[in-house]
């Protein structure tokens, strides 16, 4: 994994990037409203896909490039907090959309286009922290980048960002299949519902926990996260419909708390211009977790059946969330020495003229 190639937007700039992909989501929500083949479908995910991906990575970079000092984490409550809230509202949006509107089929894809061409305009009212740069058509050889200093932190925190990105595709997926098929609710806005209720704890997760230190924060919430899928797992046996809201809450706000606490500990870590290409290969594992895992799923419950299936799915979500927090505690465990020795060496730099300081520094 090269250090030493950047993304994109850290050579064109943050804006060319976010509104090229504005446009492009734009394009893809357009292909959604005239499909009427799997070949076009295909297309619109291919165009929606390469629009995210290559938003995700300047928007995060962007955020913390524009947050008030290098120690504040505004960065990372809003990288998490806004997709939560974003697919909270999503979530319970489309939901009434399709039980109640006219036309759901194509009036959600209107309204996205509309959005995403308003938002396109509006990027360029944004300030522009990156300064151009030769070096873009390099850039765009795909790559995985992690700066070496990350790497570390960023293997520790990877079956965090599994776990989390498995669980949002879980409850995408096989949340309103769950409610059919399981529950035996039979509204389309219920199923939403378990969508809006995972979102918006996460949000409230995202804003609670964003001044406490970002590796706690992603211990917590990976233990709430593997509470909470348990619960889901345990209301599906009743089944027990206000158990599944409950374990769903629960696993939201360890979402939530989870992403908050992996993104605030990685992007401390990385310089201004390693920002792009580190966030690219998060969510390069982000979006993989996020897919692959549903993907099987899919393939699997015709021979297993959706009730088996979402066990082992959860069971693999439970390891992986506990994998994350005993990684997380031989991290800090394994730190506490170089802290430990740090501060002894800046302990011997005190001059032995003034014997007081050193006493007192000694004594803190």
């Amino acid at each position: 994994m090269s250090a030493r190639r950047a993304g994109l937007s850290d050579y064109i700039g943050r804006r060319p990037v976010l509104a090229a992909a504005l446009i492009v989501e734009a394009a893809s929500m357009a292909v959604f409203l005239i499909a009427d083949t799997i070949g076009l479908l295909l297309v619109a995910r291919i165009l929606q896909g390469l629009g995210m991906g290559a938003a995700m990575g300047a928007i995060t970079a962007g955020l913390v490039d524009l947050q008030p000092s290098p120690t504040s984490r505004l960065a990372s409550v809003l990288n998490s907090a806004a997709p939560a809230a974003g697919l909270a509202l999503g979530a319970l949006g489309t939901g009434l959309l399709v039980q109640y509107a006219p036309a759901p089929t194509t009036l959600v894809f209107v309204l996205l286009i509309a959005a995403f061409l308003v938002l396109t305009a509006a990027v360029f009212l944004l300030p522009e922290p990156v300064t151009p740069r030769p070096g873009a058509w390099a850039s765009l050889r795909p790559q995985l980048a992690v700066p070496s200093q990350v790497r570390r932190a960023f293997l520790v925190t990877t079956p965090c960002l599994i776990a989390t990105w498995a669980i949002t595709g879980f409850y995408l997926s096989l949340g309103p299949s769950l409610a059919v098929g399981v529950l035996h609710i039979g509204s389309h806005l219920v199923g939403a519902l378990a969508l809006a209720t995972f979102y918006s704890a996460g949000t409230v997760a995202s804003l609670l926990g964003r001044n406490l230190a970002p590796q706690r924060v992603m211990a917590a919430g990976c233990v709430a996260l593997a509470a909470g899928t348990a619960l889901t797992l345990l209301a599906l046996v009743g089944p027990s419909t206000p158990l599944f809201f409950l374990g769903t809450a629960l696993a939201g706000v360890g979402w939530g708390s989870s992403l908050l606490g992996s993104f605030g500990s990685l992007a401390a870590l990385a310089c201004p211009t390693e920002r792009a290409k580190l966030f690219a290969s998060v969510y390069v594992v982000s979006y993989l977790a996020f897919s692959l895992p549903a993907v099987v799923a899919g393939l699997a419950i015709p021979s297993l059946g959706l009730r088996v299936t979402t066990m082992w799915y959860g069971a693999m979500v439970i390891v992986l969330a506990l994998l994350a927090v005993a990684g997380a505690a031989v991290r800090r465990r394994a730190a506490r020495p170089l802290a430990a020795l740090a501060s002894s060496e800046a302990l011997d730099t005190v001059s032995p003229s003034h014997p007081d300081a050193a006493k007192a520094a000694r004594s803190q």
